[in-house]
């Protein structure tokens, strides 16, 4: 009888020791899921910079057709005719670039980034006041926008990547 008693605590024991190793593995698990949720790698900043660039495009692309149609226009006679609009499509040039905020995951190229921003926002606002004039001239204006241009390859090249060339996407 003894050794009945024995075997029967035995096996308690034994399913008593299962059941509790299973509520330890229930519960180790959303450990383990959070400790891989820590661990991801942060957000590739190639990537984020990419669809940075490509944002500063667009907030240019979208407001320059008037500008773009001046600077293209030869003859003076039409060029004066459009002059008006062009200064109101670089204004908003200036004024979408300037509304653009560097993502959280390029800090550490937001400083080159910010100051990109302030350059070519300042070169189309240089235009704009420039066509107010009757004899405008675009040279410091195109400079500034080339500051720009080279500040945005140095953020770039910090990433390892190569310098875009800002001013063939417009």
């Amino acid at each position: 009888m003894k050794k009945f008693w024995i075997l029967l605590s035995a096996i308690t024991f034994a399913i008593g020791l299962t059941a509790c190793s299973t509520d330890k593995e229930k519960e180790a698990q959303p450990e383990k899921k959070e400790t891989e949720e820590a661990a991801k790698p942060a957000a590739n900043p190639k990537s984020a910079m990419y669809k940075f660039y490509m944002s500063v495009v667009n907030a240019i692309n979208e407001a320059d057709a008037d500008l773009s149609a001046y600077e293209g226009e030869e003859d003076p006679k039409a060029q004066a005719e459009l002059k008006a609009a062009a200064s109101a499509s670089a204004a908003k040039v200036a004024s979408n670039v300037e509304g653009l905020e560097v993502p959280a995951d390029l800090k550490d190229q937001k400083a080159d980034l910010e100051a990109a921003i302030k350059d070519i926002a300042a070169s189309y606002n240089a235009k704009a006041e420039e066509l107010k004039k009757d004899a405008p001239n675009m040279e410091a204006a195109d400079a500034t926008f080339a500051q720009g241009e080279e500040k945005l390859g140095a953020a770039f090249e910090s990433v390892g990547m190569n310098k875009p060339v800002l001013s063939k996407e417009l």
